[in-house]
């Protein structure tokens, strides 16, 4: 029977690890890239359908043969234009009051009246220079015909002054026509230019110093009284200047000036309210910033079902990208680029998350394989829609992916692959909104994988997926009616009922899809999960019951190795399970030759007495490699073989080795009487290496107590790491204390001293008085 057993075992598939095609591919140099690669396309082609803008053959003019909304939120930049101008065009223009124009119009004024002035009063001085000179002149005649009568001493002196007045020119008085032109050239030019009429200078020039006076502060009042009471506007000039002129006909202005204080009046109103460019343009521009964009909304209803496709409707859905008349790439380049983002993050993610995905390409094969087919079930399940039935498409189990990876490689890889999926699932399920993303499904999906990942995070029995799915399913159940309270949408207690079913249902289904898919997973790539583990470390195992039936002193000795390097093995965070099931098989090989090993020794010689040490050497150090062998040849898991090859290491038989030495003359090298190795590569081999050495140590001490106990586990482990035997594994010195705490700990409890019940001391003083009788 037991034989059929194990020949059954044998006949079952092999993992892909040992297919020699996967040997030869996975260690190539591309194959991660590869991987990589070949996820990204399958992403792209399970999403690349449901970026394909829609196309309609319409045409102005014609009736829309259904509702069209549009799939984009996207600017109308015509209309918006449009509409920009126009606001700008309503702007008007901005004029500013120059309240310092009324002081320069009255200066201007005033310094014509002062120029005026100045020039009147040269012209006066000359006048009376002339009138001196002529007196002078008449004076000095006078003298002259008195001097007649003098004496011939005075007269040269008369005829000297004579000749003086003649020798002197007579100054020439100003014209009015000088007088005019000696103030234009004072004045500016714009008065020059204004005021062409001489009549005008020449009044001003004749007047009177009291009547200039009188005139400008008419003037200056007139200029004040115009310009400050008004805004005066190019186009408003001649009003008021006709308003000033009326002000100087009522001002009771000397008839002399009177027609020139009104040419002055007109030439000194100007506009003081002129056109400001800067404050107007930014008076449009604010307009033009006020005006909004104007939009077509995702989701907006472009022409309703029978309306008419006008010229502006047309356009719209040109904008919305809804027409065939031109093939538009870039959702096409979009979708590749968000693809591109998410394998080189996953990539990224994998190879710096501490997970066996890090270097195991055959694991990585798996993960693409699991994510391919979370993404054919959701494409599958997308074309529910087709059905018109509410909350159809939320019946996707895709949370089985998130399961499965936390099961058979990481949780950390499952929320990440989380995320990823319900990225997938937005645009995936878009067919149900008017956009590329669809948030209801990726927010479901992401709750559902995360609370799957986060309920098998700590246990993965089956009873555990079970209730994992259960617990989905009611999570489901909670996200998909917050969000429908999310959307604020009215909605009947038939379509509540029905999407809260199918997201239940979603949860269900995807347990039991796991709990169908983890053997194929396990079988096929040879994965140890803790289901498997519990599997392997059933007592009914055909490798465990050949143990028993034919080395049963090391069952028992392996049973006590389990318990002790599984306690050790948590109290560092490593794999507890792993070691227990480690423990029951690493000395398998012990089955080829069970009675050569002491605890299989029961009632019979040491045959190890009749042979020479180099024959006990040999077959000792071959129970390592006959158990990995026969591991292997049972398709056992990569770990277990692994655990039972390198449990003893590199360490040396110490007994047989000093009893060689002793036995001859030459020296004996030590290598000789090594195990071959390798050296523990994990902290689990290490620690079923240091537990299988304490009980086989522990168990042949005389009266063992605690203090002998922590003793030699301290003694035992010490000498494992001086030898070297930790090298190549990561166990810290904190973590070497902790494991012989815990050891001692487990010992205590099995080798406790027992208490001495009363039949057996009384049986003991029995034969105590016999002995001492017969003695």
């Amino acid at each position: 029977m037991e034989k059929y057993e194990v020949n059954q075992l044998g006949k079952r598939s092999s993992p892909i690890d040992q297919q020699q095609w996967w040997k030869k591919l996975k260690e190539h140099r591309y194959i991660r890239l590869s991987l990589f690669v070949l996820l990204g396309i399958l992403l792209y082609a399970s999403m690349v359908s449901n970026v394909i803008p829609e196309s309609l053959n319409v045409s102005s003019g014609t009736i829309a043969d259904q509702d069209i909304r549009s799939p984009v939120t996207i600017e109308d930049r015509e209309e918006t234009e449009q509409r920009r101008q126009d606001a700008a065009a309503e702007v008007e223009s901005v004029y500013s009051l120059e309240s310092r124009y009324t002081d320069n119009q009255v200066e201007q004024a005033n310094e014509i009246f002062d120029l005026a002035a100045r020039v009147a009063s040269e012209a006066e001085a000359i006048e009376r220079e002339v009138e001196a000179y002529e007196a002078r002149a008449e004076e000095a005649e006078q003298e002259q015909e008195e001097s007649e009568e003098s004496s011939d001493e005075n007269e040269e002196a008369q005829e000297g002054d004579a000749s003086e007045s003649a020798g002197t020119a007579p100054p020439e008085p100003l014209t009015e026509e000088q007088m005019v032109s000696q103030l234009r050239a004072l004045m500016s030019s714009r008065a020059n230019a204004e005021l062409d009429d001489d009549e005008t200078l020449l009044a001003l020039l004749n007047a009177s110093e009291e009547q200039r006076q009188e005139a400008k502060s008419i003037l200056e009042n007139v200029i004040v009284t115009v310009m400050d009471n008004n805004n005066i506007r190019l186009d408003e000039v001649d009003e008021a200047r006709a308003t000033a002129a009326h002000r100087v006909s009522v001002s009771g202005v000397d008839q002399a000036l009177y027609s020139s204080l009104l040419e002055l009046a007109r030439f000194s109103i100007t506009a003081n309210y002129l056109y400001d460019q800067e404050a107007t343009e930014q008076a449009r521009q604010l307009a033009v910033e006020n005006v909004e964009p104007v939009m077509i909304r995702e989701g907006q209803l472009i022409a309703g079902e029978g309306e008419l496709i006008t010229s502006e409707v047309y356009n719209e859905l040109a904008l919305a990208g809804l027409l065939d008349d031109h093939t538009n790439l870039f959702p096409y380049i979009g979708l590749a680029l968000i693809v591109l983002v998410m394998t080189s993050m996953l990539g990224y993610f994998l190879s710096d998350a501490k997970t066996s995905l890090q270097t195991n390409n055959t694991h990585l094969l798996m993960y693409v394989l699991i994510f391919s087919l979370a993404l054919f079930i959701l494409k599958l399940v997308s074309y529910a829609h087709l059905i018109n039935l509410a909350g159809v498409t939320l019946v996707a189990p895709v949370a089985a992916a998130a399961m499965l990876i936390t099961i058979l490689l990481h949780p950390r890889v499952a929320l990440f692959t989380s995320m990823m999926l319900a990225i997938a699932a937005s645009v995936i399920f878009n067919h149900e909104s008017a956009g590329v993303v669809n948030y209801i499904h990726g927010l479901f999906v992401f709750f559902s994988c995360v609370g799957s990942t986060f309920f098998l995070s700590q246990s993965h029995r089956m009873v555990r997926i079970l209730q994992a799915g259960l617990f989905v399913a009611t999570l489901n159940v909670i996200v998909i009616f917050a969000i429908m309270m999310l959307r604020g949408t009215q909605f009947s207690l038939v379509e509540a009922g029905l999407s809260a079913g199918f997201a239940a249902a979603a949860g269900v289904l995807a347990a039991i899809l796991t709990i169908g898919l983890i053997p194929f997973f396990e079988a096929g790539f040879g994965i140890l999960s803790t289901m498997k583990l519990i599997e392997l470390s059933s007592p009914n195992h055909p490798l465990l019951r050949k143990i028993l039936l034919e080395a049963p002193g090391t069952y028992h000795h392996s049973v006590i190795v389990a318990n002790l390097s599984e306690a050790a093995c948590e109290s560092v965070g490593a794999n507890g399970l792993l070691a227990r099931v480690g423990s029951y098989y690493h000395d398998l090989g012990k089955t080829k030759r069970p009675h050569f090993f002491i605890e299989n020794q029961m009632k019979i010689e040491n045959p190890h007495d009749k042979i020479s040490p180099q024959l006990s050497k040999t077959i000792i150090i071959a129970h390592p490699y006959d158990g990995a062998a026969l591991l292997r040849e049972h398709r056992m898991p990569k770990e277990i073989i692994d655990i039972a090859e390198q449990h003893h290491g590199t360490t040396l038989l110490k007994y047989f080795y000093y009893k060689a030495k002793n036995n001859s003359e030459l020296d004996v090298p030590e290598s000789e009487f090594r195990y071959p190795g390798p050296k523990a590569q994990t902290r689990e081999s290490a620690i079923i290496g240091i537990a299988d050495s304490v009980e086989a140590a522990v168990r042949s001490m005389q009266h063992p107590t605690p203090e002998k106990i922590e003793t030699l586990v301290k003694k035992i482990i010490s000498d494992r790491l001086e030898d070297g035997q930790f090298d190549e594994c990561d166990l810290t010195m904190k973590e070497l204390n902790l494991i012989s705490r815990s050891i001692c700990e487990t010992l205590q409890g099995t080798f406790h001293s027992r208490i001495e019940y009363p039949d057996e001391i009384t049986e003991k003083n029995v034969v105590k008085e016999k002995v001492k009788i017969h003695g």
